[in-house]
């Protein structure tokens, strides 16, 4: 699980949210409620975009409000995350599963449903492994 701060500001007659890890995210709602899911969205849309570009994708750093990133999109975070950091590209995570370019990035687009098997085995190739655990709020 992945939670973001993200910094809740009133505004007129909405809350306008912006997160400190993400200087690029900014997106409102008519209360708190709405904002912090819309948060979820300019979070993905952040995230989306600096995989994109190539650039980093931070850990959560603290703070109060937080927003929760869907499991399978935190997955496709820590993969990211973890082929930056060993050096493996795109293609080198392809020849490692015997897969085509394009699958490789639909297992790296936050939009696209990928199932939990191929993140398993992609997450494996960069000699990572996944661990599922319940919690109770």
């Amino acid at each position: 699980m992945l939670l973001y701060p993200v910094i809740l500001e009133a505004d007129d007659d909405s809350v306008l949210v912006t997160s400190p890890d993400f200087p690029e995210h900014t997106t409102f709602g008519k209360d708190r409620e709405e904002a912090i899911a819309r948060a979820v969205d300019a979070l993905e849309e952040a995230i989306a975009a600096r995989v994109h570009d190539g650039l980093d994708i931070p850990l959560p750093s603290r703070g109060r409000d937080t927003a929760k990133l869907p499991t399978l999109t935190a997955v496709k975070v820590m993969l990211y995350r973890g082929m930056r950091e060993q050096g493996v590209g795109k293609a080198e995570l392809a020849r490692h599963l015997g897969w085509h370019l394009p699958q490789v990035d639909r297992v790296l687009d936050v939009q696209h449903k990928s199932r939990m098997d191929q993140m398993d085995a992609a997450m494996g190739a960069i000699g990572r492994h996944l661990y599922v655990r319940d919690s109770l709020h």
